[in-house]
């Protein structure tokens, strides 16, 4: 990546490699994302109107956990296509769909901004945490409307502010420090990239959706402990290792003893609450 200009192509393979890698332990940590994002995956189903019988495609799915849960809201009557970039994560999501004992889920390998599905095919279109991985949104954003039926519906699910969003912005805040990175430059994509109040609706807009619906909910993350929110994000967040790519094994120890202690902060006599808030908007196809 230039220090100057942001190349898409080296960041969208990165984001590859680190779902590669992250691929395991995303699954693994499976029960903690579902208590964290189960909320919020139910309300973009209903802003997506997930319906028995319905056909629906999950963009930048991930594991699957909300491919599981449209599944079973569309019933064996309606399908799921589950596609990702990474090709390890997608043997883990079809994995999850056989263990939840799902007949009507499919994933294939697939870049979310070059989507080769069959045009207005699809009654909804969902994306949990996605949208943020692409550097051509309108690209991205174009493709998912022309999947869809005149009438069909987008849904996604993205981080609001760094200042909202702590359990998150204090580990990218601290590593950027340590390692000196500079700020992210000019149409690079990020976790907060939709977070300002506007961005979202403005993406949906520049898309042709109309009826925009957007809402914006708290999610705490909650853990046992900072202890084992570090782990969480360690093992699982592959943008955090990338970040982390220039330091020394022990720079990157005190980077992270580091997190610990800052993210101590949001300990509770129950454990701990990272602060986050998520924004879900939904838009409908022309």
């Amino acid at each position: 990546m230039s220090t100057t200009t942001f190349d898409s192509v080296a960041y969208k393979q990165t984001t590859r490699d680190q779902w590669q890698t992250a691929a395991e332990p995303w699954y693994r940590w499976a029960p903690t994302l579902e208590q964290w994002l189960g909320q919020a995956t139910e309300l973009m189903l209903e802003m997506a109107h997930v319906r028995p019988g319905g056909r629906v495609l999950d963009v930048a799915a991930g594991a699957g956990g909300q491919t599981i849960a449209a599944a079973r809201r569309v019933g064996p009557a309606g399908s799921v296509l589950a596609t990702d970039i990474s090709a390890n994560i997608m043997k883990f999501a079809e994995r999850a769909a056989t263990e939840a004992g799902l007949r009507n889920v499919a994933t294939r390998v697939m870049d979310g901004e070059q989507l080769e599905v069959e045009q207005g095919f699809y009654d909804a279109v969902i994306s949990r945490v996605g949208f943020i991985y692409f550097p051509d949104q309108p690209a991205a954003f174009a493709g998912m409307r022309r999947a869809l039926k005149p009438g069909g519906r987008l849904a996604g699910i993205v981080y609001s502010t760094p200042e909202n969003n702590r359990f998150f912005s204090v580990p990218v805040s601290i590593i950027r420090r340590r390692a000196q990175l500079p700020p992210p430059l000019p149409g690079q994509p990020g976790p907060f990239s939709f977070g300002t109040p506007g961005v979202i609706e403005d993406a949906f807009e520049q898309a042709e959706f109309t009826d925009i619906e957007v809402r914006r909910i708290e999610a705490p993350l909650k853990m046992t402990s900072a202890s084992e929110c570090v782990r969480f994000e360690r093992e699982s967040f592959g943008a955090l290792h990338q970040m982390l790519a220039g330091l020394s094994d022990s720079q990157r120890a005190d980077a992270w003893s580091e997190i610990e202690r800052e993210l101590a902060r949001f300990e509770t006599g129950n454990g701990f609450e990272g602060p986050c808030e998520l924004i879900i908007a939904a838009g409908t196809a022309r």
